[in-house]
């Protein structure tokens, strides 16, 4: 799961922790968003102070102005998979990240969204994934949106990961999500059902794992 990071982490390895907090504070002012307080930042997520720096800088090294546009994070996503077009798929992981539906992603969303995918518990896990199928926030999902999803999934992953991929694999894929998810046949998937269905069906977790690997 830590394909997200991108290029941040990548930097970040480089980055040595032997900086006290001064100095770290002297960085964040340096740019045109200065995030909320390492403290505040440890305490809201399951990253400790040091973590939280070593991510900062990267972020930092890749965006200077402490924030990322829908293109940069379109730009540096595509890099992880060469053989398919990422940019659908980027696009909904965009909008997942940006909770506050503001056009760009700042460090503290980065970090609260990647405290959840590497260390939150499973429902959390899962929450986020349903927003993530949820494109237009309505609070359900329905076989429109999982399949925007799904295909822009295959669309990503590309021709050699799947080569025996038929045109309507993606439709394949959400109708067998949907036969075991819509618990009572009203052609939504509620947050319930969602979480209900993924915790009591090993196939669906195994099928969750395409999700997985990406992220």
């Amino acid at each position: 799961m830590g394909l997200v990071m991108g290029t941040f982490s990548m930097q970040s390895k480089q980055v040595s922790y032997h900086k006290d907090k001064a100095d770290d504070d002297l960085e964040m002012t340096m740019v045109c968003h200065r995030p909320e307080g390492l403290d505040q930042l440890e305490a809201q997520t399951n990253f400790s102070k040091r973590e939280l720096q070593v991510l900062y800088r990267g972020f930092k090294n890749e965006c200077p102005s402490g924030v990322v546009n829908e293109d940069t994070f379109k730009q540096i996503y595509s890099q992880f998979f060469p053989h398919g077009d990422a940019s659908a798929y980027a696009h909904y992981l965009f909008n997942a990240f940006d909770t506050g539906n503001t056009g760009s992603i700042k460090f503290e969303d980065f970090v609260t969204a990647l405290s959840i995918l590497l260390r939150g518990s499973i429902t959390e896990k899962l929450q986020w994934t349903f927003n993530l199928y949820d494109i237009n926030r309505d609070g359900y999902i329905n076989k429109e949106e999982m399949t925007d999803i799904v295909r822009a999934i295959y669309d990503m992953m590309g021709k050699y990961t799947y080569p025996a991929l038929k045109t309507d694999a993606p439709k394949q894929h959400v109708d067998a999500f949907f036969q075991k998810m819509d618990k009572n046949r009203d052609g939504v998937v509620t947050l319930d059902e969602f979480i209900l269905s993924c915790q009591e069906d090993e196939n669906i977790m195994r099928s969750l794992q395409l999700f997985e690997n990406v992220i």
